[in-house]
Parts: structure tokens; C-alpha cells; sequence
């Protein structure tokens, strides 16, 4: 992985619920089927509201052009699909830098090492706008804007990292010796 995303933003307010990331009507999509896990990201972020008005992944496409999602309060909380994680990770999203994300899915983007969470003390979503180049320094933990000239120190993620680095908890036991990869299994 590289140390450093760059790319489009997509601004979310504060309570975006893992309806809104995946409806539930889409869970019957199995993510470990390639062409089902391409689908999943086409519905990524379907669930919002009508008040957003830009669409996270285009009508027709099963990728974003948004790499990194601003978002405030509370991101991904209610149910605890592990899709929500997948879906925004199909989709070509690489992070979420959010004031505060709901445990279930904060963990759920480590299990699975679709995406970055990352904690911002800034209400980011306040200040940034849908289609805004931004770069996340993952080393430096920074969202830098070049647009605007401002900088944004992040939380660092520690350890969970590493096992997003690797792909998620069973390719990272793998890795590190943790559990043995099996004969008929690639990590």
C-alpha cells in the first residue's frame, strides 16, 4: 500500500448509517464473488438522501471517482454489515476521515483492510466540498487541500494499520505467522 492517497473528495454530514452506505436490499451480494463484489461498489453510498445531490458512484458504473470520504459525526453506525466496509472499498474508495465513526464499522475496515478510518479532532465536512483534490498522508497523518492551503492533522491509526496494510485480520495472521496459509489458499 501506498503511504500517500490522493484524489477527489466526497462530503458526507454526520450520521450516515450503514443503510445509507448499502442498502439492505444489496446484501445478498457476495463479496468474495469478483463480479458481485464489483457490484456492491456500483451501490456504494445509494442510500443517501436525496439532498445529496452528487452521486459517490456514477449511474452505469460500478467505480467512484472519489478516493477519499470527509465525512462529520457517527459515520457508519447501525447495523453491522461487514458490506459497508466492501462496498465503499469496491466503489475505489481508499479512506474515511471522520469526526468520529460508529465502533462496528471502524472495526469492520480493519477486519476486512478495504479502508482507512481515520479520526479528525476538524469538522472536516464543514469545510471541504464534494470534488475537492485532497492528499491523506497515512505516514504523516495529514489530509492536506491544496485548493484551499490548509493541512489537517489526523489520528494516527497505531497498529491497525499494519493489519489494513495487509488486507485485512485472516491476510495479515497470514503474513505474520499467525495462522498458516493453506495449500489452495493466495493471501
Amino acid at each position: 500500500m501506498s503511504d500517500t492517497i490522493r484524489g477527489k473528495i466526497f462530503v458526507v454530514r454526520d450520521n450516515i448509517d450503514t443503510d445509507q452506505i448499502i442498502p439492505a436490499h444489496h446484501l445478498t451480494l457476495v463479496p468474495t464473488i469478483p463480479e458481485e463484489y464489483a457490484k456492491l461498489g456500483s451501490y456504494a453510498l445509494s442510500g443517501l438522501p436525496d439532498s445529496y445531490r452528487e452521486r459517490f458512484v456514477p449511474e452505469g458504473r460500478t467505480t467512484s471517482p472519489y478516493r477519499i470520504i470527509v465525512a462529520g459525526r457517527n459515520f457508519g453506525c447501525g447495523s453491522s454489515r461487514e458490506h459497508a466496509p466492501i462496498s465503499l472499498g469496491a466503489a475505489g474508495a481508499k479512506a474515511v476521515v471522520a469526526e468520529s465513526f460508529a465502533r462496528i464499522f471502524f472495526r469492520n475496515c480493519i477486519a476486512t483492510g478495504e479502508l482507512y478510518p481515520l479520526d479528525t479532532p476538524t469538522r472536516l465536512c464543514d469545510d471541504l466540498t464534494t470534488g475537492m483534490e485532497a492528499e491523506l498522508d497515512l505516514d504523516a497523518n495529514r489530509l492536506t487541500v491544496p485548493g484551499l492551503g490548509r493541512t489537517y492533522d489526523l489520528a494516527p491509526l497505531g497498529d491497525a494499520r499494519q493489519v489494513i496494510d495487509h488486507g485485512g485480520l485472516f491476510a495479515h495472521a497470514r503474513k505474520t505467522g499467525m495462522i498458516q496459509a493453506s495449500a489452495d489458499h493466495t493471501p
